[in-house]
């Protein structure tokens, strides 16, 4: 029976922007917030639904593609996400499906405690956060609540 030793979300997760991190090079991998833009690899499992492999083309769309991209052998544990996340849909569908499904979601990277257990983060739009600073820079304030209060004549009781 093994004991001790650490084990997948036993205590707090590293984090990035702490000094024991900086003093250790702990660092995420940051994957581009545009999503994947190469060629989509074939669907490795047999017998595809047109839903799976509709669900498939929009999982290598995402940033956590990008990683994937490099690590081949993440493919077939992609698309048995992909598989079961398709009979997840099913409104009869079990709890036991649905544990199965977000364990292999952690394992892809698809949820933001996988994303971590992976060593990954979601890169910041640095043009798009441009963009919506200069937008708000050239959107007019909306009034107040002290700009909107109007004063009423005997307002008294």
């Amino acid at each position: 029976m093994a004991r001790g030793g650490a084990r997948n979300r036993s205590g707090p997760q590293p984090d990035e922007n702490s000094l024991k991190s900086a003093k250790t090079g702990y660092s995420l991998t940051a994957l581009p917030s545009e999503g994947y833009q190469d060629e989509v690899p074939g669907f490795p499992l047999p017998d595809a639904t047109a839903r799976e492999a509709e669900v498939w083309q929009q999982a290598w769309r995402t940033p956590q593609a990008a990683a994937w991209s490099m690590q081949p052998w993440r493919h077939r544990t992609v698309a048995l996400w992909v598989r079961w996340s398709v009979r997840m849909e099913d409104p009869e569908a079990g709890a036991a499906l649905g544990n199965v499904v977000v364990r292999l979601a952690d394992q892809i990277g698809m949820t933001p405690a996988g994303l971590k257990e992976n060593g990954w983060k979601i890169a910041t739009d640095q043009v798009a956060a441009k963009r919506a600073d200069k937008q708000a820079e050239t959107t007019p304030a909306a009034p107040s609540a002290r700009d909107r209060l109007k004063a009423v004549a005997g307002g008294g009781a």
